[in-house]
């Protein structure tokens, strides 16, 4: 058994410091599959509950496996690093890539990073702490070893949302988390060489898996880019990683569609977009009463905001949007301005990108009409934006013949959901309109309107629309028995946010279909 009493005090600092470094990798790791998940399969709850869980036990087999390593620690150690540094490394762009090419086995492969990966870091403290404790007694070597490994955890956590996603994207953050466990490795074969049985060896398998990773790192971006292709089949014309999402346009050259994907879920395709937004925006401002102000929620492409400028009533549109990368795409990406016709621009639009919550929550403005472009409920962040208590902020900030309209999914795929919004919306609201519309690049998709007030009609729509007329409405409105409301639904509330559990249980019948 090695002995490491004569442990220099420059050595000892050296172990300290990749224990604070370890498990800042370990805990980014952790973030990454996740985060690549959530992106793909959608769910985060789930996926991120998933990744932890199976992360945190495969971390204790690794503890657990650590006691049958008697001799030579510090060079077990630096095996694991340089393992970990290689597997973690390529873990991302593996699981990008695999998606679009096998994605039957896409969760296999993930749970086998995620075990893999977690049985390296459980490895590591215990090494470590071993080592440390032939330096001092057990209780300061733990209490030392415990304390790095949680401060490292902290900045991995801040990290990772705040610096590496946004300024790196998940791929290239993959391989700077692995050269910074390769650069642990190195350190130590050069600080305790003699306490290797071959150092020269050791330090030749560092090297070559850091020049591996370097290069790796160089192309990172056309890595990205082969990535992003097979993902998304079509060209990409523009991407960014904002660090809220991942933004993607696609274009078909043959059809000349353009296409937004958000997470890498499709958002709208340039062919049949416009009978998403009429129906989203005309029924809500063709409604009797005054229409003078609008409020947009979401929408940061500008294709809503097209639509509402062609009622000339409109005075005024506050656009709000949390992602400045989104406007930024419908203010200045040449494509998409062409698409909502440099509606972004308007002196009529402000542009605020804030929380939509905390805006409505804080704002004392007062609107006619209000429109909601928000993603479907499938987390628990978005969940709160389909409350009770959201709709009741906004009707607080609604003219009193205020109108409220929010896209809420297909009644066909996600009917449990579609009309757990519109029950959610009775709680707050006397009368609701629902309906739904054929969009061929989603299939039947529905939308609820909440009145501030009973009665009102529907006046005319604006001449030139392409698919919407006042028939079409009508017939919207007309559900067939397989898609009518189900009994028993309740409403969903911020506190007892079930909506998400319900589009995710919808999904999984989808895929069933």
């Amino acid at each position: 058994m090695s002995n490491y009493k004569d442990l220099p005090r420059t050595q000892t600092l050296v172990l300290l410091v990749s224990i604070l470094i370890v498990a800042l990798c370990g805990i980014v790791y952790e973030l990454i599959i996740g985060t690549v998940s959530s992106y793909l399969l959608g769910n985060s709850v789930y996926q991120f509950s998933l990744t932890i869980g199976f992360f945190m036990f495969a971390m204790g087999i690794g503890s657990y496996i650590s006691r049958f390593i008697m001799d030579d620690l510090i060079q077990a150690f630096v095996w694991v690093e340089m393992i970990l540094a290689l597997v973690g490394g390529i873990c991302s762009i593996s699981l990008f890539l695999l998606f679009p090419a096998a994605p039957w086995f896409y969760t296999t492969a993930m749970f086998g990073f995620i075990c893999f990966i977690g049985f390296l870091v459980g490895l590591e403290i215990p090494l470590l702490t071993r080592i440390l404790s032939d330096q001092s007694s057990t209780r300061e070597s733990i209490a030392n070893v415990m304390s790095l490994d949680y401060l490292g955890a902290l900045f991995g956590s801040v990290a990772f949302p705040l610096l590496l996603l946004p300024s790196l994207g998940l791929i290239s953050s993959s391989f700077a988390i692995g050269l910074i466990n390769g650069a642990v490795a190195l350190l130590n074969v050069i600080w305790l060489r003699d306490y290797l049985r071959h150092p020269k060896a050791m330090l030749n398998a560092v090297l070559l898996v850091l020049v591996l990773l370097v290069l790796l790192s160089a192309y990172a971006s056309k890595i990205t880019s082969f990535a992003q292709d097979h993902l998304y089949f079509d060209r990409i014309v523009w991407r960014e990683q904002s660090p809220y999402q991942s933004l993607v346009v696609t274009n078909q050259w043959e059809s000349n569609d353009l296409r937004l994907f958000i997470d890498g879920h499709l958002q709208f395709s340039e062919r049949d977009e416009y009978r998403y937004h009429e129906a989203l925006v005309h029924p809500v401002l063709a409604w009797s009463g005054n229409v003078e102000r609008v409020l947009v929620l979401g929408g940061g492409d500008g294709l809503a905001v097209r639509e509402i400028l062609k009622h000339q009533p409109v005075k005024s549109i506050h656009v709000i949007d949390l992602d400045p990368a989104m406007t930024d795409l419908g203010q200045r990406f040449a494509p998409v301005v062409k698409l909502n016709k440099n509606a972004m621009n308007s002196p009529k639009v402000t542009i605020l990108n804030q929380d939509a919550f905390t805006y409505v929550q804080r704002s004392t403005e007062i609107y006619d009409r209000v429109i909601i472009d928000f993603p479907d409920p499938h987390n628990e962040a978005l969940s709160k934006l389909y409350s009770t208590e959201f709709y009741a902020m906004l009707s607080a900030r609604m003219s009193d013949d205020g109108v409220l309209i929010a896209q809420s999914s297909s009644p066909f795929f996600a009917v449990n959901t579609y009309w757990t919004i519109g029950r959610t919306m009775d709680e707050i609201f006397p009368l609701r309109t629902s309906f739904q519309i054929s969009i061929p690049s989603f299939g039947l998709w529905g939308f609820h309107m909440a009145h501030k007030k009973a009665g009102g009609t529907l006046e005319s729509f604006p001449t030139g629309l392409k698919s919407l007329s006042p028939d079409v409405f009508a017939a919207a409105q007309v559900f067939s028995k397989d898609i009518a409301m189900p009994a028993g639904l309740k409403p969903n509330s911020i506190f007892d946010p079930i909506i998400y559990h319900i589009y995710a249980k919808d999904l999984k019948a989808k895929n069933n279909l």
